[in-house]
């Protein structure tokens, strides 16, 4: 229900009013679907609010109006609401006094709303209306959606029910009426006892109270029984049906089920067939693999035992031709010592030009470093910086929040007086109305005894009443001028916290640019890590592979002379210098990553406790906003309960001096 109170409060401040205390603590403590505000004094206002709510409020079920004391114009714009309404099963309007409009607009009702199943309309007085309660039975009888009618103590004549009987002629759905405490007579009972053999639905007639003759009511009784056991029949009927229909519901579902268990069966057997499909093809391919690796093997083998049976002819060959090597040995070994002279030489050259390559990348991986280095240094004195603008916010949030406590301590202590005071003057109020009670009982004694002096006494009251009354609205008026001055007051307040509010929202729209600029350098750090991981990893690249050409040097140099594997142990050292250089930019570079990190978890820190403040801030004016409404609402009960008072002193005054009993005029509570 708080969603319900929500939009009601909504809807009173858009029509220019404020919501009663009163119906907002009532609909506080309601259960969920049911909306309870009987003996409620409710306002033209709440009614309208109430009216445009029920249009669109599709939660209640239940809606209580009894002994609400409403105005002809408030009871039309409640039902013109519920006429659209599609939820509400129960509408209680007992004691509310309805007269010619609110028949009208319950004729209206009945026409249009196709939910309202039960409907109490006892206390009324709708049968003086006779035009208006026609137009209301015409209603009925064209409704097919109400089940049970309770029209006690409405002063229906045997108009009034002639008009029913005609209503009930055409109904198809009512099937409890109440007519105890009327007017009906002979004519009215004939009326109806001739109507209800065309009516089969309506099984309870109540008719006491009404001057009716007992073979009647006997009469209405037999009918009453008979459609009893008419609707017995139809309902015993339909429970068979609805048995039946839930024995084939549940013979279709078991159907619909157990076709749905054999189609996942299937699924689940198709799926398996799949997945063994699946696996039997990937076990194929693997032996398959396995064959082709076991066919290149043997190939191996077989071009191995080629080569070696090729070599085995050739070494014969060479034994055969050893003699004729002989002579030419001598000179080729002159020419492979030239050649092997002029590849050290070639050799050396490229040793030269590597070693002069490595230079140059770690000349080039330096001057990277101390990029990186003073990037860090300029991030660092950025963070230092938005630490201590971080911190100035962090002093103007405890200040600004000690002084709106500070104030919320002073518009609690004024809000206590401004309570002391109004209950005061409520306990004023209720002593004078204990002596005027007082004072009009004795009035009351003494005219039993003289009817002339009753008069004059009467009048002298009236005057004296008339006078109290000008006192209170002076009364009233003051305080209401009071308390508008205290509005205006807490108004400006607000104004002002309002002002403070955008200015500290600036500030935290400046420390959120501040915070993205920090984010972006923190991402373009980000993104020279990355570029210097990369270039680490092709460096490692390159590391590896001349490693391994330095494998192959060595193979290929093993037979060579003792300066050649110094000179390449003596590279195989640099090269590991420079991978131990490497490693300890890639250390720094993690260093720099988990900088980095600290910097965002305290950025995210830094944004948690802003929201946290502002979250505070906007707590502490809904709280005073709140505050400031609550006494709203209570001058304005106050005030209509003022002039309740004087509107119930004068229909009281008035009764007396017509000579009627007071009780017949009191409102029903």
């Amino acid at each position: 229900m708080e969603e319900f109170r929500r939009t009601y409060s909504r809807l009173c401040k858009e029509s220019g009013a404020e919501p009663q205390e009163t119906v907002l603590q009532q609909m506080h403590q309601l259960p969920q679907g049911r909306l309870d505000l009987a003996t409620q004094s409710l306002t033209v206002d709440t009614c309208r609010a109430l009216g445009k709510l029920l249009q669109k409020e599709a939660l209640l079920t239940e809606l209580v109006l009894s002994d609400c004391m409403l105005s002809e114009e408030g009871a039309v714009l409640l039902l013109q609401g519920l006429c659209v309404n599609t939820i509400v099963r129960f509408l209680d309007l007992k004691g509310n006094n309805l007269r010619a409009s609110g028949a009208e607009a319950l004729a209206k009702l009945l026409r249009q709303n196709k939910s309202i199943q039960s409907l109490t309309l006892e206390w009324n007085s709708l049968g003086t209306w006779e035009e208006a309660f026609a137009a209301f039975c015409g209603a009925l009888a064209a409704n097919g959606a109400l089940r049970q009618l309770d029209l006690r103590n409405n002063q229906i004549s045997h108009k009034g029910a002639e008009e029913l009987a005609l209503a009930l002629k055409s109904n198809t759905s009512l099937q409890q009426l109440d007519l105890r405490w009327n007017h009906i007579g002979l004519l009215g009972g004939r009326a109806l006892v001739n109507c209800l053999p065309s009516n089969r639905t309506l099984w309870k007639l109540e008719l006491a109270g009404n001057s009716i003759p007992g073979d009647i009511l006997r009469a209405v009784e037999q009918a009453m029984d008979h459609n009893q056991d008419r609707q017995t029949a139809f309902r015993e009927s339909q429970a068979r049906a609805h048995v039946l229909s839930k024995e084939v519901r549940h013979l279709r579902e078991e159907k619909s089920k157990q076709f749905l268990d054999l189609m996942e069966t299937i699924d689940r057997q198709r799926e398996e067939m799949v997945r063994t499909s699946k696996a039997s093809a990937a076990r194929v391919g693997q032996l398959q693999e396995a064959l082709n690796e076991r066919h290149s093997i043997i190939n191996a083998l077989k071009a191995k035992l080629q080569m070696a049976e090729a070599a085995l002819a050739l070494s014969e060959q060479k034994a055969q031709d050893l003699g004729e090597l002989l002579a030419t040995t001598e000179q080729e070994q002159r020419s492979l010592a030239q050649r092997q002279a002029k590849e050290h030489r070639l050799e050396q050259q490229e040793a030269a030009e590597r070693e002069s390559k490595l230079l140059r990348d770690l000349s080039a991986a330096n001057e990277k470093n101390l990029l990186l280095q003073n990037q860090v240094d300029e991030l660092e004195r950025k963070v230092k910086s938005q630490q201590d603008q971080l911190f100035l916010t962090r002093q103007e949030l405890t200040n600004t929040a000690a002084e709106l406590k500070m104030r919320a301590v002073q518009a609690e202590e004024r809000l206590e007086l401004e309570k002391k005071r109004s209950r005061q003057s409520l306990e004023d109020a209720e002593h004078l109305r204990f002596k005027e009670v007082e004072h009009m009982t004795r009035h009351l004694e003494e005219s039993e005894r003289a009817m002339q002096e009753r008069v004059q006494r009467l009048e002298a009251v009236r005057l004296s009443l008339e006078e109290e009354l000008s006192r209170a609205k002076a009364v009233a008026l003051s305080e209401r001028s009071q308390a508008e001055e205290e509005l205006i007051k807490a108004k400006n307040q607000v104004r002002l916290e309002e002002q403070r509010l955008a200015h500290l929202e600036e500030k935290l729209r400046l420390l959120a640019q501040a915070r993205d600029e920090a984010q972006s350098a923190c991402l373009q750090q980000k993104q020279v890590v990355a570029d210097a991981q990369a270039r680490a990893s092709q460096l490692g690249r390159q590391v590896e592979g001349l490693r391994r050409r330095l494998e192959e040097l060595q193979q290929e140099l093993s037979n060579k002379d003792q300066e050649k594997a110094a000179e390449v142990t003596r590279v195989r050292l640099e090269l590991q210098e420079q991978n131990g250089r490497l490693q300890a930019e890639l250390t720094a570079q993690e260093a720099l990553k988990e900088k980095a990190a600290a910097l965002e978890r305290q950025l995210k820190v830094i944004a948690s406790d802003h929201r946290e403040a502002l979250l505070d801030r906007e707590s502490e004016n809904a709280s005073l906003r709140e505050k400031l409404r609550l006494k709203q609402a209570e001058i304005a009960r106050i005030r209509d309960e003022e002039a309740q008072r004087a509107s119930f002193l004068q229909n009281a005054v008035l009764a007396y001096v017509q000579g009627s009993p007071l009780r017949t005029l009191s409102p029903q509570k």
